[in-house]
């Protein structure tokens, strides 16, 4: 851990780095990061993550002990989700008394795309002096890991179906020291070989459906997959989950329909159905996998529940009328 100077903690900044993000741009470029941020004189103290999960326990403890309530990941879409739920499941603050802000040096980042946070390094740091902020919804996803119950905190997109699979794929290659937005493009192509159509049991605020799919996903916001847009109408902060199915159709009909998920208009489209909702259940009786803000998780059942307005974000003059 290191200190920038001895302050009281609730004006300093908990820099939460993950030094393995975006091919370990988090390590390579952290001496540019953090020359920004002591050129805006922020008072902040940062830490590096080790292992998976470790970004969640940081933040319990450096909330709960110290007193935190100003945090800046530095990494990508699943270290923003790791604080996120040390933030959810710490128990000193209310979540939307802790600020919390992002410099995007991982794969995707999807998170800061919606909330228009830029790549450059210094335009980002400002963003947290301008001390602009947004309270978006959060969600809760319950699941199955094998024989065991979980549950997750997040602030982006849940996948479900072939969108897990890509995202199982792709997180074991970043595992090897693989990245970028093509590897993920790569996963999706190989995936379809072998991908087949799961019977999928959904229930939405009550009302069930039965269909046989082929992908889902649950949106707080718009953006996965390093800028595709499979949940187009989300709002952040109006209390309700988007949820979008794709239904089983051809494999040469999904490869000529991926333009619609980078262009917006996955929901036009003949056999995808568009839902909202506070609540959603999802059962099937083959195994359906689970992602969550690109973190790989469990399998069905699978049961989702909005938190509407919990997390206060630092963004670029954001607003729903000029959303991306």
């Amino acid at each position: 851990m290191n200190k920038s100077r001895e302050n009281d903690t609730s004006s300093q900044w908990l820099v939460v780095v993950n030094p393995n993000a975006g091919r370990r741009k988090g390590l390579l470029d952290w001496e540019m990061i953090s020359g920004h941020l002591r050129r805006q004189d922020l008072d902040f103290t940062s830490v590096f993550t080790e292992c998976a999960g470790h970004a969640t326990e940081i933040v319990i403890e450096s909330i709960e002990k110290d007193g935190y309530q100003k945090i800046v990941v530095v990494g990508g879409d699943g270290t923003m989700n790791e604080v996120v739920n040390g933030i959810f499941r710490q128990k000193r603050f209310k979540t939307t008394d802790i600020s919390l802000g992002m410099i995007t040096v991982g794969t995707g980042n999807d998170w800061g795309r919606m909330f228009g946070i830029p790549s450059d390094y210094e335009k980002a740091v400002k963003i947290l002096t301008q001390n602009q902020t947004f309270i978006q919804d959060a969600g809760i996803v319950r699941y199955c890991n094998e024989d065991e119950p979980g549950n997750r905190y997040f602030v982006n997109i849940a996948g479900m179906g072939f969108d897990a699979e890509v995202t199982r794929k792709t997180n074991r290659a970043k595992e090897k020291g693989k990245g970028g937005v093509f590897l993920y493009f790569f996963n999706i192509f190989t995936s379809l070989v072998n991908y087949r159509h799961v019977e999928a049991l959904i229930n939405v605020d009550g009302l069930n459906m039965e269909n046989k799919i082929f992908s889902m996903c649950v949106g707080i916001c718009k953006y996965n997959g390093g800028g595709m847009i499979p949940a187009p109408n989300a709002i952040p902060d109006d209390g309700l989950f988007d949820l979008t199915v794709i239904r089983k159709q051809s494999k040469a009909n999904i490869i000529l329909s991926m333009k619609r998920l980078y262009n917006g208009t996955i929901d036009k489209h003949p056999k995808v159905d568009s839902y909202t909702g506070k609540s959603i259940r999802i059962e099937s009786k083959d195994t359906i996998r689970l992602e969550t803000d690109g973190e790989t998780l469990g399998h069905t059942p699978i049961e989702f529940r909005i938190i509407p307005k919990s997390i206060k974000v630092l963004t670029n003059n954001f607003s729903v009328q000029n959303s991306p």
